[in-house]
């Protein structure tokens, strides 16, 4: 063994030093968050080179990112003296086409056979299903459903259809789809693991060739491997091989995409004299952070079980914030990062994470009133995102027919058997009569010039628009949002989606009708529609940070996954919300939302924040919310609540166990405020309360504006009687006031206009 590699294993930690140093046998490495997992990987491989000896040829390192197998690359380039030629590290895909690639007259392949990438996969789905007839599958939904079919090492003929008639479909689709790949020698990303996997049942010699070569087999994130990937391992790690797995159960949040977690379980047990090995000792957070994350996540049943620990010190408690509604949440939110920024740190050192997209809509608006640059991370704008920009060409089109660029967007969208012929048809006699292709479109249909299937779907196109001009005639903005979302189809469109997205499009569309609900018109020159139609075109701006600029990031947790921020807020922490509403009665699903949670935990170093809103919108309607399970499963020492003067220790209400009694939590007063097992919190006039600090420590703030005016105020207006202030926003003459009135609901007004006098 060098000096060098000599040095670098004295460094490791004993745990890292067993698994690295691990006699040439089959070993499970159970790597904690921040525990050093790609450290103990590239100096395995370091130390089979130079102490087992091991040829760089016999060598095969399986990652699930280009850039984690890059990585690898180069760290092991740092370690050995002499570049590793011949040793394979890639992804699962990447290797198994370069098996195929040698070996494509065993695999039944031409010699030249082309991958298809997901647009060139869902175009030939196109042409497939005009082929069949069928107007009501979208590529989209085909290509998961054959994806997943693949993932689970099924062929069309393994399709079990009895008693679906939708999967019939599918399954019909998935025979032709094979057909044309094979008569058109193409692989898609799928078919490039399946066929390789098959190459190993069917070709057994060539299989026990490789399995002479790779004596060593190392697996990065072996938590996220689905059935055909550890299938695909199985087969190939023969009797002598040693495999070197690498994951943590805790981190496993992929469920939904076809992971299977109980791999990791099923790896002990079909593998004979394995050493399981835990890395415990963090090098990322605080103590309290981890601490808080190992109570979590002990309720978890099904797990191999490890426990983090830092030798840092324990750090900050965590801060918990009830906001009274996720305006509150994401002003607070704001303030924080600014109070951040002020004292010199770093925007990209803080990071938003949201269980689900369209919760960042909330923080992007909060974000741009103070011209904070930020960058969702792993995703688009809210106004970008493509269902959000369906709804609003339905909207545009109802504020004006004659916009072309909205109308050839929805034309088809859901699809309703319109097809591109048809469409250039529409543009060509638009182009020739200089007219918008709604009014050509109007003309083809009252002259009679359209006939069969094209003229019934074209007419039900235009009855829809017609029908919803009419009925958002003087409807309030919200309303109109809704009628549209609902009328064209898209929720419904959506909510079928069989890809694993169709959810997150329908919160979406959900949140969209939520910022109408909210929004205000400071254009006295348009009507409400136009006016909200051009924030949604401006409101970007260009708030959205650049790759790698100094810009705060918002992501999902999913997107979080593997990265670490200095300061974290996790944000939305809500019973239904997350745990999510679909999880909470199905314990497989309801321990991977809490994986989730200590994955979210867990990319915290310093400061963490977790935030809840006892109020949410919903379809537009504000409907009381209470804190997760999640907050409640922290024990109360670890966290410190943020409030009116300052912060306390715990917060008010603590359980006997130590854990916070869900729905509890106050802005202010004592316990006997609060009236046990109400939804709504047990506050009697559901007044909502002072405001809270937005500082972490600091004094609070009298008024929340310049206005003299704070969120908890009784104030009375001329026309809508008496109220309470539940939001405020902007500075001066643009400072805007949201007003919860006995009579009339809530209420945004413009503050210089509306004359609200204390009550």
């Amino acid at each position: 063994m060098s000096m060098s590699l000599e040095r670098q294993i004295e460094r490791l930690n004993p745990p890292q030093r067993e698994a690295v140093t691990a006699p040439g046998q089959t070993a499970l490495v159970l790597a904690g968050a921040g525990s050093g997992k790609t450290r103990v990987l590239t100096h395995r491989i370091a130390w089979l080179i130079e102490v087992e000896r091991a040829a760089p040829l016999e060598i095969l390192a399986v990652t699930f990112t280009n850039k984690a197998a890059a990585e690898m690359r180069e760290r092991i380039g740092q370690l050995v003296p002499l570049p590793p030629r011949g040793m394979w590290v890639g992804t699962f895909h990447g290797i198994a086409h370069r098996l195929l690639r040698a070996h494509w007259r065993d695999a039944g392949l031409s010699e030249t056979f082309q991958i298809l990438d997901s647009d060139d996969q869902q175009r030939l789905i196109k042409r497939l299903l005009k082929e069949l007839g069928d107007e009501t599958l979208k590529p989209a939904q085909v290509a998961a459903f054959i994806n997943a079919r693949k993932d689970e090492g099924q062929r069309a003929r393994h399709v079990d259809t009895q008693g679906f008639a939708d999967r019939a479909v599918l399954a019909e689709l998935y025979r032709r789809y094979e057909a044309a790949c094979e008569r058109g020698g193409m692989v898609d990303f799928g078919e490039l693991l399946l066929r390789s996997n098959e190459l190993w049942v069917q070709q057994p010699v060539l299989r026990d060739h490789y399995r002479r070569r790779f004596r060593h087999i190392l697996v990065d994130e072996f938590q996220d491997t689905n059935a055909l990937q550890y299938a695909w391992l199985r087969n190939l790690a023969g009797p002598d091989t040693s495999l070197f797995a690498v994951g943590d159960d805790d981190q496993a949040i992929y469920g939904w995409r076809g992971a299977k977690v109980e791999n990791m379980r099923e790896f002990e047990r079909q593998f004979p004299n394995v050493k399981v090995v835990r890395l415990e000792q963090n090098y990322r957070s605080t103590g309290t952070i981890l601490a808080a994350a190992n109570a979590l996540i002990a309720h978890n049943r099904e797990r191999l079980g490890k426990n983090l620990w830092s030798d840092a010190g324990s750090g900050e408690p965590i801060r918990l914030y009830a906001a009274y509604n996720e305006q509150d949440e994401a002003r607070f939110v704001v303030e924080q990062i600014e109070a951040w920024t002020a004292a010199g740190n770093p925007r990209s050192e803080a990071a938003i994470l949201y269980r689900s997209n369209a919760q960042s809509r909330a923080f992007e608006e909060a974000l741009m009133v103070r011209r904070i640059k930020y960058r969702v991370y792993g995703g688009q704008r809210f106004f970008d995102r493509a269902e959000i920009r369906d709804a609003l060409a339905y909207l545009r089109l109802i504020a004006n027919p004659a916009d072309d660029t909205a109308f050839e967007r929805v034309i088809n969208q859901p699809p309703r058997g319109i097809g591109d012929k048809t469409l250039d048809t529409l543009r060509g006699e638009a182009r020739a009569s200089g007219l918008p292709m709604w009014e050509v479109l109007t003309r083809l249909l009252q002259g009679g010039g359209l006939t069969g299937r094209t003229a019934a779907a074209l007419g039900g196109f235009a009855q829809l628009i017609q029908s919803l001009r009419a009925a958002c005639q003087g409807q309030p903005l919200m309303d109109q949002a809704l009628m549209a979302i609902r009328d064209s189809g898209l929720k419904e469109h959506h909510a079928k989606d069989v890809d694993g997205r169709g959810e997150g499009r329908v919160e979406n569309l959900d949140e969209l009708v939520n910022a109408a609900s909210l929004f205000v018109n400071e254009e006295e020159d348009l009507d409400e529609l136009t006016a909200f139609l051009s924030h949604a075109a401006l409101e970007a701006g260009d708030a959205q940070g650049e790759a790698g600029a100094d810009c705060v990031q918002l992501m999902t947790l999913h997107s979080a996954k593997g990265l670490e921020f200095r300061q974290v807020f996790l944000v939305g922490v809500e019973e239904g919300l997350f745990p999510s509403q679909r999880s909470i009665d199905d314990p497989a699903r309801l321990e991977e939302e809490r994986r989730l949670c200590y994955v979210g935990l867990t990319r915290a170093r310093e400061r963490l924040c977790v935030s809840y809103a006892e109020s949410r919108r919903i379809h537009g309607e504000t409907r009381p919310a209470m804190a997760s399970r999640f907050i409640e499963e922290i024990p109360a020492e670890h966290l410190t609540e943020v409030r009116l003067r300052g912060t306390v220790d715990r917060p008010m209400s603590t359980r006997p166990s130590g854990g916070f009694e869900r729905g509890s939590y106050g802005h202010g007063g004592s316990r006997s405020d609060w009236s046990p097992g109400r939804r709504d919190g047990g506050r009697a006039d559901l007044q909502p309360p002072p405001r809270r600090v937005s500082a972490w420590n600091d004094p609070p703030k009298a008024p929340d504006s310049d206005s003299g005016l704070w969120v908890g105020q009784r104030v009375r207006h001329g026309k809508f009687g008496e109220g309470v202030i539940t939001d405020l926003e902007g500075q001066g003459p643009r400072t805007r006031v949201q007003v919860k009135f006995a009579g009339a609901g809530s209420k945004w007004l413009m503050l210089d206009m509306a004359g609200l006098t204390p009550a």
